[in-house]
C-alpha cells in the first residue's frame, strides 16, 4: 500500500510511515503540491497511491468518483505531526483492510484528543 499525503500534512511523516508503506510519498516529492484535489485524485489513481489529507474535499471525490484511488480522511484539527504519526501508526490495520476491500472508498480517522486531566 502507497499512500500520497496531501499539502496539509506534514512531509516529515512519510520517512516514519515507510517501514509500513514503501513507496509512500508527499504531494511535494511528485510536484503536487500545487495542484488542484482533482489532479492529484488523478495522479493518485495513475499511480497507485492511497490518499491521505485533513480536506474533506477527498471525501466528497471518493463518494463522487469511486475508487481507484481510495481515500483516507484525517479529522485531527489542529494536531501535532507526532499526534497523527501515532494515529495512521495504530491504526495500520485500518488502513489496510480498506485497501483490501473492493467495496470501500474512504477511512475516516479521527483524533480523540482526552479532555481528562492527567
Amino acid at each position: 500500500m502507497k499512500l500520497l499525503l496531501d499539502q496539509n500534512l506534514s512531509r516529515k511523516l512519510i520517512r516514519e510511515l515507510s517501514p509500513l508503506f514503501p513507496e509512500s510519498c508527499h504531494v511535494l516529492d511528485v510536484d503536487l503540491d500545487q495542484a488542484t484535489d482533482k489532479e492529484i485524485w488523478d495522479y493518485a489513481r495513475t499511480h497507485g497511491f492511497t490518499i491521505v489529507s485533513k480536506d474533506a474535499d477527498f471525501r466528497q471525490l471518493a463518494f463522487l468518483l469511486g475508487p481507484p484511488p481510495k481515500a483516507i480522511w484525517v479529522r485531527a484539527g489542529n494536531a501535532t505531526t507526532v499526534e497523527i504519526l501515532t494515529l495512521l501508526l495504530d491504526q495500520h490495520e485500518r488502513l489496510f483492510a480498506l485497501d483490501e476491500s473492493e467495496e470501500d472508498t474512504l477511512l475516516v480517522l479521527t483524533l480523540s484528543k482526552s479532555s481528562d486531566p492527567a
